[in-house]
């Protein structure tokens, strides 16, 4: 086999190899976009309609599936069905929220500690470390304190929260990509602090801090529902897949509904959002798909 063969064979050969791991990913990645797509699809809908109002109680109390409830009624006699589609909404608004709200603060702050002087660093990682040791919960309760309960009050706990993990992760990885030679060319060759973050130091980030972020958005939708199920979360009328599963403990044996549809869909969220993040990893850093 001459040298050329060789050349252009190795690539064919991994390629090969590779291929069965790629389609598993666009496997992984097409499963999780289906089924957070299902549930963002079922949330669009419920801002233009909803089977009964929110706040309708003149079903009979806890009737099982069929017509006019499809999904049955609760322990007030309200639609179930209206509830888990209101729930839908309020679950991807508390991710999103979170998720903007906590990486605009960590991406931040991981920025300046990853630029700070030795002692600033030191400083801004010991609160980092403070702020990660904070419960979320009881973070959730001071700001509560502060405010009524709402969902405004638990994305605002909850991206405070993501921050901290955030801002760690970043700062780790900017100081990574500092200690490249690019970096130092770059400098040398007169560029700006400004432009090399934007230029340079962001682009090499973006793949790793994507991914934390789809993960965290997940992490965010348990721990709104969590938050609504101690009664932190979006007060009544709005329904909460969490607080759907508090008020329905009482009567699971009765009308199990109540507690299987909104626990499946938190489910059924957290893993499609995990998937597509999984798959993700593979599409933004070309590095790991090599090495698979």
């Amino acid at each position: 086999m001459s040298v050329e063969q060789a050349v252009v064979g190795a690539p064919e050969e991994d390629g090969a190899k590779t291929t069965p791991r790629h389609v598993s990913r666009s496997v992984t990645l097409t499963i999780g976009c289906v089924l957070v797509g299902v549930i963002v699809i079922v949330a669009v809908v419920s801002l233009f309609w909803v089977p009964f109002a929110p706040e309708d109680t003149s079903g009979r109390r806890l009737m099982p599936p069929g017509l006019p409830h499809l999904l049955g009624t609760d322990k007030l006699g309200r639609d179930l069905l209206t509830q888990l589609m209101i729930g839908a909404r309020i679950a991807l608004a508390a991710g999103a929220g979170s998720v903007l709200l906590g990486g605009v603060i960590g991406i931040s702050a991981g920025l300046a500690a990853g630029f700070a002087t030795r002692w600033l660093d030191d400083v801004v990682s010991a609160l980092l470390d403070i702020l990660i040791a904070f419960p979320t919960l009881l973070l959730a309760m001071l700001v509560a304190a502060t405010q009524a309960a709402s969902l405004t009050s638990a994305i605002v706990a909850i991206g405070l929260a993501m921050s901290a993990i955030v801002a760690r992760l970043t700062r780790v990885l900017v100081k990574r990509v500092l200690a490249q030679d690019f970096i130092t060319a770059s400098r040398t060759s007169g560029t700006s602090w400004p432009r090399v973050v934007i230029e340079h130091v962001l682009p090499n980030i973006w793949p790793t801090l994507s991914v934390n972020l789809a993960l965290q958005f997940g992490l965010a939708v348990l721990a709104e529902a969590s938050l609504s199920y101690l009664g932190l979360g979006a007060p009544p009328p709005n329904a909460s897949w969490g607080r759907m599963l508090q008020e329905a403990q009482a009567s699971v044996f009765i009308a199990p509904v109540g507690v299987i549809a909104p626990g499946v869909l938190i489910v059924v969220l957290v893993i499609g959002v995990n998937l597509i993040a999984d798959g993700f990893r593979d599409v933004a850093d070309p590095t790991r798909r090599r090495r698979r």
